[in-house]
Protein backbone atom coordinates (compact mmCIF):
# COMPACT_ATOMS: atom_id res chain seq x y z
CA UNK A 1 0.00 0.00 0.00
CA UNK A 2 1.38 3.47 -0.95
CA UNK A 3 1.97 6.17 1.95
CA UNK A 4 0.58 9.60 0.45
CA UNK A 5 1.88 12.93 2.52
CA UNK A 6 0.06 15.73 1.92
CA UNK A 7 2.23 18.84 3.13
CA UNK A 8 0.51 22.41 4.20
CA UNK A 9 2.51 24.67 2.61
CA UNK A 10 2.09 22.97 -0.69
CA UNK A 11 -1.79 24.73 -0.85
CA UNK A 12 -0.26 28.36 0.66
CA UNK A 13 -1.30 30.88 -1.33
CA UNK A 14 -0.81 34.48 -0.55
CA UNK A 15 -3.85 36.60 -1.37
CA UNK A 16 -1.50 39.95 -0.55
CA UNK A 17 1.07 42.03 -1.50
CA UNK A 18 3.37 42.93 0.91
CA UNK A 19 5.28 46.33 0.50
CA UNK A 20 8.82 47.39 2.17
CA UNK A 21 9.09 51.15 3.00
CA UNK A 22 11.81 53.10 4.46
CA UNK A 23 11.73 55.94 6.09
CA UNK A 24 12.89 57.84 9.27
CA UNK A 25 9.39 59.04 10.04
CA UNK A 26 6.99 57.93 13.39
CA UNK A 27 4.65 55.41 12.70
CA UNK A 28 1.91 58.02 13.12
CA UNK A 29 3.36 60.10 10.50
CA UNK A 30 3.82 57.93 7.96
CA UNK A 31 -0.35 56.79 8.18
CA UNK A 32 -0.89 60.54 8.07
CA UNK A 33 1.11 60.76 4.79
CA UNK A 34 0.12 57.26 3.19
CA UNK A 35 -3.47 58.58 4.27
CA UNK A 36 -3.39 62.11 2.63
CA UNK A 37 -1.43 60.34 -0.38
CA UNK A 38 -3.49 57.40 -1.30
CA UNK A 39 -6.74 57.94 -0.11
CA UNK A 40 -6.56 55.40 2.93
CA UNK A 41 -8.29 55.53 6.14
CA UNK A 42 -5.59 53.55 8.52
CA UNK A 43 -6.10 53.93 12.44
CA UNK A 44 -3.84 52.46 14.92
CA UNK A 45 -5.48 49.29 16.21
CA UNK A 46 -5.96 49.36 20.48
CA UNK A 47 -3.06 46.42 20.95
CA UNK A 48 0.13 46.38 19.36
CA UNK A 49 1.51 42.70 18.02
CA UNK A 50 3.62 41.08 20.63
CA UNK A 51 5.80 38.93 19.29
CA UNK A 52 9.41 36.58 20.95
CA UNK A 53 7.39 36.36 24.21
CA UNK A 54 6.58 40.27 24.99
CA UNK A 55 9.95 41.04 24.63
CA UNK A 56 9.04 43.82 21.50
CA UNK A 57 6.00 45.23 20.26
CA UNK A 58 5.54 46.85 17.27
CA UNK A 59 2.53 49.59 16.16
CA UNK A 60 0.15 48.57 13.84
CA UNK A 61 -2.82 50.48 11.79
CA UNK A 62 -4.87 49.12 9.67
CA UNK A 63 -8.15 50.12 7.19
CA UNK A 64 -10.92 47.95 5.76
CA UNK A 65 -12.59 49.05 2.13
CA UNK A 66 -15.61 46.97 2.35
CA UNK A 67 -16.29 48.77 -1.42
CA UNK A 68 -13.49 46.18 -3.01
CA UNK A 69 -13.06 44.16 -0.62
CA UNK A 70 -9.33 44.87 0.58
CA UNK A 71 -7.51 45.42 4.25
CA UNK A 72 -4.44 47.63 4.49
CA UNK A 73 -1.87 47.33 7.50
CA UNK A 74 0.74 49.23 7.88
CA UNK A 75 3.15 47.82 10.44
CA UNK A 76 6.54 48.86 12.15
CA UNK A 77 9.18 46.31 11.56
CA UNK A 78 11.76 47.36 14.08
CA UNK A 79 11.53 47.71 18.35
CA UNK A 80 14.28 49.50 19.71
CA UNK A 81 14.03 48.42 23.18
CA UNK A 82 16.17 50.06 26.24
CA UNK A 83 17.19 46.96 28.40
CA UNK A 84 19.57 47.12 31.60
CA UNK A 85 22.95 45.66 30.08
CA UNK A 86 24.67 42.37 31.98
CA UNK A 87 27.61 43.29 34.18
CA UNK A 88 30.33 41.01 35.70
CA UNK A 89 29.89 41.92 40.07
CA UNK A 90 33.54 41.88 39.73
CA UNK A 91 33.65 46.19 39.78
CA UNK A 92 34.12 48.16 42.63
CA UNK A 93 31.61 50.88 41.52
CA UNK A 94 27.95 49.64 40.19
CA UNK A 95 27.20 52.02 37.61
CA UNK A 96 24.02 50.39 35.95
CA UNK A 97 24.04 50.63 32.20
CA UNK A 98 21.54 50.65 29.54
CA UNK A 99 21.71 48.66 26.19
CA UNK A 100 19.29 49.23 23.51
CA UNK A 101 18.48 46.23 21.76
CA UNK A 102 16.76 45.93 18.00
CA UNK A 103 14.22 43.57 17.02
CA UNK A 104 12.83 42.76 13.89
CA UNK A 105 9.30 41.35 12.87
CA UNK A 106 10.27 40.19 9.60
CA UNK A 107 14.35 39.68 10.09
CA UNK A 108 15.01 38.98 6.28
CA UNK A 109 14.11 42.52 6.17
CA UNK A 110 16.57 44.17 8.72
CA UNK A 111 17.54 47.30 7.14
CA UNK A 112 13.13 47.61 6.52
CA UNK A 113 11.14 50.74 8.84
CA UNK A 114 7.55 49.67 7.82
CA UNK A 115 5.65 47.09 5.94
CA UNK A 116 2.36 48.11 4.35
CA UNK A 117 0.69 44.62 3.21
CA UNK A 118 -2.35 44.65 1.12
CA UNK A 119 -4.79 42.29 1.50
CA UNK A 120 -6.91 41.40 -1.39
CA UNK A 121 -8.24 37.89 -2.96
CA UNK A 122 -8.42 38.92 -6.39
CA UNK A 123 -5.45 41.43 -6.32
CA UNK A 124 -7.90 44.18 -7.95
CA UNK A 125 -5.20 46.77 -7.41
CA UNK A 126 -2.38 48.77 -9.51
CA UNK A 127 0.83 47.97 -7.40
CA UNK A 128 2.60 50.00 -9.72
CA UNK A 129 0.58 52.91 -8.93
CA UNK A 130 0.66 52.66 -5.01
CA UNK A 131 4.50 52.20 -5.15
CA UNK A 132 4.59 55.40 -7.10
CA UNK A 133 2.45 57.38 -5.24
CA UNK A 134 4.52 56.31 -1.89
CA UNK A 135 7.75 57.01 -3.53
CA UNK A 136 6.07 60.70 -4.11
CA UNK A 137 6.30 61.41 -0.42
CA UNK A 138 9.13 63.59 0.30
CA UNK A 139 10.30 61.64 3.54
CA UNK A 140 10.34 57.95 2.24
CA UNK A 141 13.36 57.48 1.10
CA UNK A 142 12.47 54.42 -0.97
CA UNK A 143 9.53 51.93 -1.34
CA UNK A 144 9.64 48.23 -3.06
CA UNK A 145 7.66 45.06 -3.34
CA UNK A 146 8.56 42.19 -1.21
CA UNK A 147 8.79 38.78 -2.62
CA UNK A 148 6.57 36.89 0.32
CA UNK A 149 8.31 33.41 -1.07
CA UNK A 150 11.40 34.24 0.38
CA UNK A 151 10.21 35.04 4.34
CA UNK A 152 10.16 32.43 6.71
CA UNK A 153 8.46 33.19 9.31
CA UNK A 154 5.08 34.01 7.32
CA UNK A 155 3.09 33.91 10.11
CA UNK A 156 4.17 37.21 11.32
CA UNK A 157 1.74 38.77 8.86
CA UNK A 158 -1.06 37.40 10.34
CA UNK A 159 -2.51 40.19 12.25
CA UNK A 160 -5.97 38.81 13.14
Amino acid sequence: MALHKLLVDDFYDASFTLLAIHCRLEDYRLAYLLNKHLGLHLARKPKDLDYNYFAASYSIYEWENTKLDTVWNLVSNICKKEELALQSSGSLFENPSNVTRTYNLITELKSVDYLLKISNEYRNFNEKLILNKIQSIPQVITTYSVDIDQIKAKDHLIFD
